[in-house]
């Protein structure tokens, strides 16, 4: 939509050729300073009873926050209205209590429910947390991620026998047979695939997003180290106690 208020230059006092011929044309007839625009002129509705004010394609990035877990800088169009707009679309979401985030060092803008102990906020977004085979799934990712970040690789990328090897090492018994713990992990990797995660460039093998580091943040990537850990020292405490019986 064409913003009408914007001032053009003859509208701010310059004077044109016509004025300049007849020094009391603009005492006669003084210029607006708002020009008027034609009601035919008025932009046209996107649908009947349309009272939005955003141009189509500012509301199509609003849309697409709302809609995904994210937005990637690798969309360099949708990127560049985002940043070109953020005003207008923080103060979108913010009517609907909810934050939008946008990380320049990773290229990512997402959204974050807004909560507050001060007043009653109505909770849009609802948390989906993940399993146990998930977050294991999730801190090998972040670990891998993390490994070859550090050592100069742009774009981290991991096979499903490499997820597995390691996933499984930390399963026991109670989670099932092994068949049925593959089918866990290969699920898992289904899930964090479509919330953008990790990328299956070809079949079996992924690249994974630096939106690992969002939803796995470091300090609680080495809080669920220190508790896999103790995971693996009660297990092993337990195999004596167990082959005795």
């Amino acid at each position: 939509m064409t913003d009408t208020t914007t001032a053009s230059a003859p509208e701010v006092g310059l004077e044109t050729d016509a004025e300049a011929q007849h020094p009391d044309a603009e005492a006669q007839h003084p210029a607006p300073f708002i020009a008027p625009v034609a009601m035919e002129d008025d932009p046209d509705e996107l649908f009947p009873g349309d009272r939005g004010t955003l141009d189509p394609e500012v509301r199509r990035v609003l849309v697409h926050v709302l809609q995904r877990r994210f937005l990637s800088a690798d969309n360099r169009a949708e990127w560049a209205l985002l940043l070109a707009h953020q005003q207008v679309i923080e103060s979108r979401l913010h009517d609907l209590y909810l934050r939008l985030v946008v990380d320049l060092g990773r290229g990512l803008a997402y959204k974050q429910q807004v909560r507050s102990d001060e007043f009653e906020v109505p909770i849009l977004l609802k948390d989906a947390p993940y399993n146990r085979t998930e977050t294991l799934v999730l801190v090998h990712l972040r670990t891998v991620f993390q490994r070859e970040s550090a050592a100069g690789e742009a774009a981290p990328r991991i096979d499903i026998e490499d997820v597995e090897q390691t996933v499984l090492s930390y399963l026991t018994d109670a989670d099932g047979s092994t068949a049925r713990q593959q089918k866990a992990i290969r699920a898992a990797l289904e899930r964090l695939d479509r919330e953008g995660v990790i990328d299956e460039e070809s079949v079996g093998r992924y690249r994974i997003s630096a939106l690992i580091e969002v939803v796995l943040s470091a300090e609680k990537l080495a809080e669920l180290r220190t508790w896999l850990r103790s995971q693996a020292i009660a297990d092993a405490d337990r195999m004596p106690k167990e082959a005795a019986l």
